[in-house]
């Protein structure tokens, strides 16, 4: 059973960084494409930042240069380090492992990001 689970969320100030993890099982971790989405109430689901398995990255426009995505293949977990954040980074945070070959795309539950005052 594959699974998903993502951590670190919490209400931070604008400007503050969190580091959100997300630790799989029942996956061959390495040969999957990782993820971050996030979805701020009332919008659609929105690529954050993707890692290859030869640790390409890609980030969103409106968090390159504050957000990086690690990958640790031993430790079969994927992190998310947000600096400088801003209240429009506020959202659900959800972790994706894909894998195109064999069509498979799982989901985490997600984790909860607020950036207030």
């Amino acid at each position: 059973q594959v699974q998903l689970v993502e951590s670190g969320g919490a209400l931070v100030q604008p400007g503050g960084s969190l580091r959100l993890s997300c630790a799989t099982s029942g996956l061959m971790f390495r040969l999957y494409t990782m993820g971050w989405y996030r979805q701020a109430p009332d919008k659609e689901r929105e690529l954050v930042a993707t890692i290859t398995t030869d640790g390409d990255t890609n980030y969103g426009a409106s968090v390159a240069g504050r957000f990086t995505i690690h990958r640790d293949d031993v430790k079969n977990t994927v992190y998310l380090q947000m600096n400088s954040l801003k209240p429009e980074d506020t959202g659900v945070y959800y972790c994706n492992a894909r894998q195109g070959v064999i069509n498979h795309n799982f989901w985490g539950q997600g984790t909860q990001v607020t950036v207030s005052s």
